[in-house]
């Protein structure tokens, strides 16, 4: 059964309430690509204007939550509690919070089992940053996060992987059509064997570092390029024609 391509919008800490009103009405107006499914994900306290206001084909997505129900942990926010509020899917393992706020590979791990349990689709981050790929160690770092996560996770239906290679988020370089391919390739196989060939075969994994509007077709053609997580695009009218890459094909 052929995987539908996916698009992720990562707001990221940008937006306001008017620029967020802006862009989603440009989101709303855009003629999309029926076959693709389309998240985006704006900071926490627009969540629920996003969702209430995007166009229904399109879901929302927060970009982290807990790994526990409830309690005193200031400054945190449950994947109950954004199911709650009608949100489908959450951003987990992002490099930015592994590096900026030390998030360990199996602190993730766990986040990704509760958030499935709560009832939220995920989107698992994996990727190595520069001196590791330039060490040849991409596959030993993306491994290892994805043993993470499966350590703690038993059913992938709702799992989607992005892998972002860190040394192309928000610096303009962009992994070739070849080396996305083939990290992406390395994923499926370390699935296969890992979890089950059903597993490898259905989950989708998105590309994400630097995506835009010019080269989104490109990477789209690639055959385990599932989709794209969008940074700093998915803010820009571009991102209607990275959600249209596929069909460009």
């Amino acid at each position: 059964m052929p995987r539908k391509f996916i698009v992720g919008g990562n707001f990221k800490l940008n937006g306001s309430q008017s620029s967020l009103k802006t862009l989603i009405e440009g989101l709303n107006q855009g003629n999309l690509d029926s076959n693709v499914e389309i998240v985006v994900s704006p900071p926490f306290v627009y969540l629920d204007q996003v969702r209430k206001s995007v166009r229904k084909d399109v879901a929302v997505a927060g970009q982290n939550c807990y790994s526990k129900a409830s309690g005193a942990y200031t400054g945190e926010v449950a994947a109950e509690m954004l199911k709650d509020i009608g949100i489908e899917w959450v951003i987990l393992g992002h490099s930015e919070r592994r590096e900026i706020f030390k998030e360990s590979d199996d602190e993730i791990g766990q986040k990704v089992a509760h958030a499935l349990k709560a009832g939220l689709k995920v989107m698992a981050c994996v990727g190595e940053k520069l001196e590791e790929r330039e060490a040849n160690k991409t596959t030993d770092v993306v491994f290892r996060q994805l043993e993470a996560i499966a350590k703690h996770v038993s059913d992938w239906t709702d799992v989607v992987i992005a892998y972002e290679p860190v040394w192309a988020i928000g610096t303009g370089k962009v992994a070739t059509p070849q080396q996305a391919q083939e990290v992406h390739k390395d994923i499926r196989g370390w699935l296969h064997k890992h979890v089950s060939p059903e597993v490898a075969e259905a989950t989708r994994i998105m590309y994400g570092g630097s995506v835009n509007g010019g080269n989104a077709a490109t990477l789209a053609q690639e055959e385990d390029v599932d989709g794209f997580l969008v940074g700093g695009a998915s803010l820009k009218p571009e991102f209607v024609t990275i959600c249209n890459a596929k069909a460009k094909m």
